[in-house]
């Protein structure tokens, strides 16, 4: 009963948040099933299966972490070693970080990295040259001293992958893992996707109207600068193959000892509905007592989110190909698969009452080296906006995905400064406030990245 009760939530959860298409795998009891919706394009419309492709965005980290945890296996690669050892160029804003940051710390996102680098220069498109630009990013945190999520870290360890193995990051992902797990609908390119079934992304205009998202995946094409951090594109059907593997004994690739680490805690995380800690590379989250393991990836109009609940040897996958709803509607669609297999119910939090001193206190602008946090108070009302900076957009050739506009945001109990946002398109998401050490606010952390005080 669970999978025709999953199924029917689905359909209704699409058209309910007009999700185009979608597809929901669950692995359970060792067995797989899949559940299919829609279409893969609302002007050239196919049915979605188990083996239609979806950008997995920063799914993609999980490949890359595992990679380099072969690495580490092999004796190539040491964890507590400095990042120079094997990327010797690397030139950072601040010095003294670039010798002191550790593979381990851009597994974990304690490198003191800024989420990404965007603007960067037009080059040759690989990952030397984008790393090359990588002085311009700035340090938000001593090595080590707090977790931030950041893209950068992660395409930085693609270019170490890069030295160590003598390949290109791609060639080397498939040596490593993609090859021989069988993964033959995992990809990068662009000319490897248009020849198999392939879901495009939309996004959601003012009016309600869905447009199809260019370009195809968040960066233009042929730039491999974020393929490590966010590039793969795979299907329902592999991605449960992958959570098999990260479930299983290795299959000779990568020990189970290896495999369990990955799944414990390195860095603690504050207020994230992502998760309560770091393991290497995935989200650790507690859930009513049960230990969850995953990580999601958002794209341009393409959402996907990947559990796994290794006490149980149970995994979920969901990937949705319309924007900003597709997060709302994969969050919804795993909390109801936890609930039927597992008996798990979820329980959102309950903010506090809107409080004005507090909100005066922390209204204002924050931001990160791409985007921009608005948190105002009016009439008797707290929101939080998020969008692209203005100057990214207009620098840019290729579209990009819509802002987030102002949703009421609420505290929630305990030490004043964790919320939780009610409403839109990042409804339940959750996050906190950081303070100097004379109270003041100094920023705010959302989606695991810390937006600094403008």
């Amino acid at each position: 009963m669970s999978y025709e009760e999953l199924s029917a939530f689905v359909a209704a959860t699409a058209k309910e948040y007009g999700i185009p298409g979608a597809a929901v795998g669950v692995l359970s009891g060792g067995r797989e099933s899949y559940i299919a919706h829609g279409v893969t394009s609302t002007d050239h419309p196919l049915p979605v299966d188990e083996r239609t492709l979806f950008h997995l965005a920063s799914v993609s980290k999980s490949f890359t972490a595992t990679a380099l945890m072969r690495l580490v296996e092999q004796g190539r690669v040491d964890l507590a070693a400095p990042v120079r050892r094997y990327v010797p160029d690397l030139r950072l804003a601040d010095e003294e970080a670039a010798g002191r940051i550790t593979v381990l710390n851009l597994l974990n996102h304690t490198a003191g990295l800024d989420w990404n680098l965007v603007d960067a220069d037009e080059t040759d498109g690989s990952l030397a040259a984008w790393v090359a630009q990588l002085d311009r990013l700035p340090q938000i945190a001593p090595p080590g001293a707090r977790a931030s999520y950041s893209q950068a870290g992660y395409n930085l360890l693609g270019l170490l992958i890069e030295n160590v193995t003598g390949l290109p990051f791609e060639k080397a992902l498939s040596d490593l893992l993609l090859n021989p797990l069988g993964l033959s609908d995992t990809v990068f390119d662009l000319d490897d996707v248009v020849v198999r079934r392939f879901a495009v992304g939309h996004n959601r205009a003012e009016d309600g109207t869905l447009t199809p998202a260019r370009p195809w995946k968040s960066w233009p094409a042929g730039t491999h600068g974020n393929n490590p951090g966010g590039g793969i594109v795979s299907s329902a059907s592999d991605l449960l193959r992958w959570a098999r593997f990260q479930l299983g004994d290795g299959e000779g690739l990568l020990s189970a000892e290896a495999l369990d680490r990955m799944k414990q805690p390195t860095a603690e995380l504050r207020g994230s509905t992502l998760g309560d800690a770091f393991g290497i590379c995935w989200f650790l989250r507690d859930v009513e007592g049960v230990r969850t393991v995953g990580h999601g990836g958002s794209g341009n109009g393409q959402f996907a989110e990947l559990l796994l609940v290794p006490e149980h040897d149970f995994a979920f996958v969901s990937l949705a190909n319309a924007g900003p709803d597709g997060y709302l509607f994969n969050q919804a669609v795993l909390k109801r698969a936890l609930e039927l297999y597992l008996g798990v119910v979820e329980r959102d939090p309950e903010p506090l009452p809107y409080d004005g001193t507090r909100a005066r206190e922390i209204a204002g602008r924050y931001e990160i080296d791409a985007m921009y946090l608005d948190i105002a108070d009016e009439d008797g009302r707290l929101t939080l906006a998020v969008g692209i900076k203005p100057e990214i957009r207009a620098a840019s050739e290729a579209e990009m995905p819509p802002d987030y506009p102002a949703a009421a945001i609420g505290f929630l109990p305990g030490d004043g400064d964790e919320y939780v946002i009610t409403e839109g398109g990042l409804k339940g998401q959750r996050g906190f406030f950081s303070r100097a050490a004379d109270g003041t606010v100094t920023g705010v952390d959302l989606a695991g990245r810390l937006f600094a005080g403008a």
